[in-house]
Formats: structure tokens, C-alpha cells, sequence
């Protein structure tokens, strides 16, 4: 599988990065199978959270064994130094590790919560004090929704994030705006060596009352045609690589996609996402 440096943490990421949502009601059985399935195909970025339901205490006996073979991502989604600093000390326990190698902001996608984090008493003080104390390495940020790349475009300009986890498919990158903004945020990224990260890679739209068939917040595809273009098209643009679905029975054709990369030219580039009016984007236009 081919692997990208992620900006200036100097890490060698492959282009699937493991995502821990998939695990989040899962058996310890069928997390230790699924970890071993990415490492058999050389996964070596994983990223977990405390809100992936059991992932973390899931990873964590397979961790303290094997911590130095993957470079280890984990979230918060609290906003003050006290929470934030409180749940870093959970996530360590249960992931079975003495630090990690990046550690972000969750789910940051307007302006207010950026503000949040960021100014007094915010989060961001519990971040530097455990830079400091070589709890974590590198700083992050993701978000979700419309306003994501806007957003995270804005947070590079305050702060001198590592990297950025943001979403992108072919179909959000049809509306000229979304479009615009994502592009915004590459050349921040780019300038400034920052590792740029993408969700939703696989969103088809939301579930708009269809029967729910995957445990995932929206629809996703699931043929292996339309997931390899997916793939296809995010990793044409100038990004590390991306998540899987939060679901373990898209995870061995994500691996595939990964791995049957093929890099699209601006032609058939246009072309993809002349085809999303096929499909619902997954986020409210704003």
C-alpha cells in the first residue's frame, strides 16, 4: 500500500489510516481480527477516539504490545483545559500507552467551537502542557460538516496546528463553494507543511429515511467499482490519505480500494464529479 508523509510529523502514513469508529460495539474477537487484517496489508496509522463507543478499551491489550508498529492518533471532544486534560489521562489508560503520536481537537466544524478551544481556559492549554510533558506529540484538528474546511482553514491561521482531518468526496467537491473552501485549506496546508487527512471519502449522502444497513451516520457505497473511484478521486488530490467507514464489513474493500489506487487525471477527475448530481450530498448547504 502505497504511504504518504503526513506534513512535518515526518510520518510515512499509509493511505488508508485505520479508523477506530468501525470497532465501536464490536467483540474483542472480531477488533483483534480486524487490527490484524490492516496490519497484514501494512496499516500503520491508527486513529481512535473516546466517542468510537468500546474502541479504545478494544485496542488497548493488542496497543501495549505493539505500540511502536503504528503511529497513533486519538481525539477529544471537550472544550476546556480541565475536561480535555481529564480525558487525555482516560484515553492513555485505556488505549494502554504513555503517549501519542497525534492528538486533535474532534469535531471542530464552526466557528464557535474553534473559538472555544482556543482561547482561555480552552482546550488548547491541556494540549500544550501535555506536548510539554511528551504525553503527545503532534496537534490536530478534525471537524465534520458544510463549514469544516472553512473552519479548519481559519484554525491554521491561529494556530500552528500538525495536521487536519477534514471531509471531502466527489460529490461534496461538486458545489463551487465547498469546492473552494477545500481548496483554500490545501494551500494553507501545503505552505505551512501541515498533514491534511480526509473523512467521508465514501459518503453516497445521508440516509434520508432509507432502512439503515451499516453502522455509519450516513449512507455509504459499498460496491467495490464505485468505492475504488471514491478512493480514486480523493487521493488524486494532494492529501496523506483517508479513513475507512465506521463499519468492519466495508473495511476489507476499503483496503482493497487502497491498495488498487489508481491516480485520476484532471479529464476523468471532472468527469467523477460531473456524476454527483447522481447522488445526495451529505451535508446541509449553508
Amino acid at each position: 500500500m502505497e504511504t504518504r508523509r503526513l506534513g512535518r510529523t515526518d510520518h510515512e502514513s499509509t493511505v488508508l489510516i485505520f479508523g477506530g469508529a468501525a470497532l465501536w460495539n464490536e467483540s474483542p474477537e472480531a477488533a483483534l481480527q480486524a487490527i490484524e487484517l490492516v496490519r497484514a496489508h501494512g496499516v500503520n496509522h491508527f486513529d481512535i477516539a473516546p466517542s468510537y463507543g468500546n474502541a479504545e478499551k478494544l485496542v488497548g491489550p493488542w496497543l501495549a504490545d505493539h505500540r511502536e508498529e503504528v503511529f497513533l492518533g486519538c481525539k477529544t471532544q471537550e472544550r476546556t483545559r480541565q475536561g480535555a486534560w481529564d480525558e487525555l489521562q482516560r484515553s492513555l489508560k485505556l488505549c494502554q500507552v504513555d503517549a501519542f503520536d497525534l492528538y486533535q481537537f474532534h469535531a471542530v466544524g464552526d466557528m464557535a467551537t474553534l473559538d472555544q478551544v482556543l482561547g482561555p481556559g480552552g482546550a488548547v492549554e491541556a494540549f500544550r502542557d501535555a506536548r510539554d510533558q511528551g504525553l503527545i506529540r503532534f496537534i490536530g484538528i478534525t471537524g465534520h460538516g458544510y463549514e469544516s474546511p472553512a473552519v479548519h482553514a481559519a484554525a491554521l491561521e491561529r494556530f500552528a496546528f500538525d495536521t487536519v482531518m477534514t471531509p471531502l468526496n466527489f460529490i461534496e467537491y461538486a458545489d463551487p463553494t465547498y469546492r473552494e473552501r477545500f481548496e483554500f485549506l490545501v494551500g494553507l496546508a501545503q505552505a505551512n507543511d501541515v498533514g491534511l487527512m480526509i473523512i467521508k471519502t465514501f459518503s453516497r449522502g445521508p440516509w434520508d429515511g432509507h432502512k439503515q444497513t451499516y453502522n455509519t451516520w450516513y449512507e455509504p457505497f459499498d460496491q467495490q467499482d464505485i468505492m475504488q473511484q471514491a478512493v480514486n478521486f480523493v487521493l488524486s488530490q494532494p492529501v496523506t490519505g483517508f479513513t475507512h467507514p465506521g463499519d468492519l464489513r466495508l473495511l476489507a474493500p476499503s483496503i482493497q480500494a487502497a491498495e488498487n489506487f489508481r491516480r485520476l487525471d484532471e479529464a476523468e477527475q471532472a468527469a467523477l464529479v460531473g456524476s454527483a448530481h447522481r447522488y445526495a450530498p451529505l451535508f446541509e448547504r449553508m
